[in-house]
């Protein structure tokens, strides 16, 4: 018996479901709209499914879906329009690849008689977003909507996750159409799990037995891969001090004393340091950065490198690797582990306590600690850290508030830290972290911005004020692009080429969206304030007034050898 037809654009709702799918980011237009007529009845009734976030541009509809992602571990959904509704999804498609971040893009598009004839909004998505994506693939007929949607899906989250991208036609949306689920479980093609090497695994166990100056870096592939208690086993039995990349803080508790800290060009003096004095380097899921390694040509140059990652790409790509293990490190951090034996370096560890109580007595104190002055943003950072206790998560923007933000909150929970890596998105901060409260509901979302960030995002206050967004928004406002104006302090003879903004009135904006908001000006009134906004249900602006030339240090300037570190600027 034939079962009954319908429409191409109900089929995505069922393709969807049978996805685990739950809430949809999304802004409608002309050529999605038979979608949307379809999402209607997913959203009400008793065909209820999902939730739909009306975003208030296109590109938060990506960020939104990435925030979701990151703390949910689940792949993030953005339904938009084509032409300019897809276009404006494309910098968040490019964030989500550099960010190994699984996000599903659905984009309209006009019907595919009309292709090639310049219609109204129409545009090459797939051509377009190729390169930035995983996949993506054009959903010509109907039929074909139940297998694009299954594997779109599945590539977006198996192996090293990522964007995909489906262009919808019009015609598809409308066509009849004998739905069947399908499920895509491989591809020929795609190994997205690559078979692990148990020569590899015996390289790389005989090099860590035999260092006498092991040092992990972890980065987020471990929190991908949902291998942080692997990862803990593995430094325990090993006695191995780890670094944490900007994207993986949240995969080692904070706390944890083999722990020394964040990698990089504002990471941590400690392990920036070791990195040239190890004997072997263990990269953990981190593809070496340029941000993390400074100069290659003169990087860790001293240790033999083993590599651990899932994506074949990265080995040697940056960095020259001794031992290679190329496999999911759930699959392969055991399998050392059971080969090492318990490790003792506890000189070796010892070792890094000076350079933390250095930076610690030149940098940090100074910074969260200060006693006179205006406020700085280290200072915002641990007053709000603290009174979270640790279980919040910390969306993000990009600039001096990321690098502020990533290097003093705290992260004894996984997934826990969601910010811009690879891209460095201006604007990401805000819809991240409305993505975030609907993909870790039952955690404190707290999203540290710039003057700069807050306004390249300011129309998401709508969506924050229709959803009553928890979003706890710490806007630290110093009237400048402060990382630019920073390097042109450092590196360009001072001279300030329009980085001083000119800003609004953000007590009359929070009024306008119906978002409660407070301003700090004095250090002896932000304890209070930051206990008023996490007591307040719901929204909130927290508007500090920060030091105008405030700087991020410790710095590793660009180009330079990652252990040529500043922990102060000589004017």
């Amino acid at each position: 018996m034939a079962k009954e037809k319908i429409t191409g654009s109900e089929a995505l709702m069922l393709a969807l479901k049978a996805e685990g799918v739950k809430t949809i980011f999304g802004y409608p237009g002309g050529s999605i709209m038979p979608v949307y007529d379809a999402l209607y009845d997913y959203t009400r009734g008793e065909k209820k499914a999902f939730d739909h976030i009306l975003v208030r541009h296109e590109q938060a509809a990506t960020h939104a879906a990435e925030g979701f992602a990151r703390v949910s571990g689940d792949v993030g959904v953005a339904l938009v329009t084509s032409g300019p509704g897809a276009t404006n999804t494309l910098t968040g498609v490019a964030d989500a690849m550099l960010d190994s971040t699984p996000i599903v893009v659905i984009a309209g598009q006009v019907p595919i008689a009309a292709l090639g004839t310049d219609a109204f909004q129409e545009v090459d998505l797939v051509g377009v977003a190729q390169p930035i994506s995983k996949w993506s693939y054009q959903i010509r007929h109907a039929e074909d909507i139940a297998w694009a949607v299954s594997r779109a899906f599945y590539i977006a989250r198996s192996g090293r996750p990522g964007p995909v991208v489906l262009d919808f036609p019009k015609n598809a949306q409308t066509e009849l159409v004998e739905f069947e689920p399908q499920h895509v479980h491989s591809i020929r093609s795609y190994v997205a799990y690559p078979k692990l090497d148990m020569n590899a695994v015996q390289e790389a166990a005989t090099l860590i037995r035999q260092a006498k100056k092991p040092l992990a870096l972890v980065g987020q592939g471990v929190e991908l891969g949902n291998a942080q208690e692997e990862l803990r086993l593995f430094l325990e039995k090993g006695d191995i001090p780890a670094g944490r990349t900007m994207l993986g803080l949240s995969a080692l508790p904070s706390t944890h004393p083999l722990n020394v800290g964040m990698l990089g060009m504002h990471g941590n003096y400690a392990p920036n340091i070791k990195e040239q004095e190890c004997d072997v380097l263990i990269a953990i899921g981190m593809r070496f950065s340029d941000r993390v390694t400074g100069n290659t040509k003169t990087y860790a140059k001293q240790a033999k490198i083993i590599h651990l990652d899932i994506d074949h790409s990265e080995i040697d790509k940056c960095v020259k690797a001794d031992v290679a293990v190329i496999a999911d490190c759930k699959e392969s951090l055991p399998a050392i582990t059971a080969l090492i034996e318990q490790g003792n370096h506890q000189e070796w560890r010892d070792s890094f306590k000076p350079l933390q109580e250095k930076e610690r007595e030149k940098v940090i104190e100074p910074a969260i600690h200060p006693t006179e002055g205006p406020l700085l943003m280290g200072e915002v950072v641990n007053a709000v850290a603290e009174a979270t206790k640790g279980d919040a998560v910390l969306v993000t923007d990009v600039g001096q508030n990321q690098l502020f933000a990533t290097r003093y909150f705290k992260y004894p929970k996984q997934r826990s830290i969601c910010t811009s890596g690879g891209l460095g998105t201006m604007g990401y901060g805000m819809p991240a972290a409305i993505g975030a409260t609907f993909g870790a509901p039952e955690r404190t979302v707290c999203c540290f911005m710039g003057d700069g960030g807050f306004q390249m995002c300011i129309e998401e206050l709508g969506t924050i004020m229709e959803q009553q967004a928890p979003v706890k928004m710490i806007l630290m406002n110093n009237n400048y692009l402060g990382n630019v104006r920073q390097w042109q302090d450092m590196f360009w003879k001072r001279r300030k080429s329009f980085t001083r903004m000119k800003n609004p009135c953000y007590e009359l904006i929070a009024k306008g969206y119906s978002i409660p908001y407070q301003a700090v000006v004095d250090r002896k009134d932000l304890t209070e304030a930051v206990q008023k906004m996490l007591s307040t249900k719901g929204p909130f602006i927290l508007e500090c007034a920060i030091l105008e030339d405030d700087d991020v240090l410790p710095m590793t300037p660009p180009g330079m050898n990652v252990d040529d570190m500043m922990l102060s600027i000589s004017v």
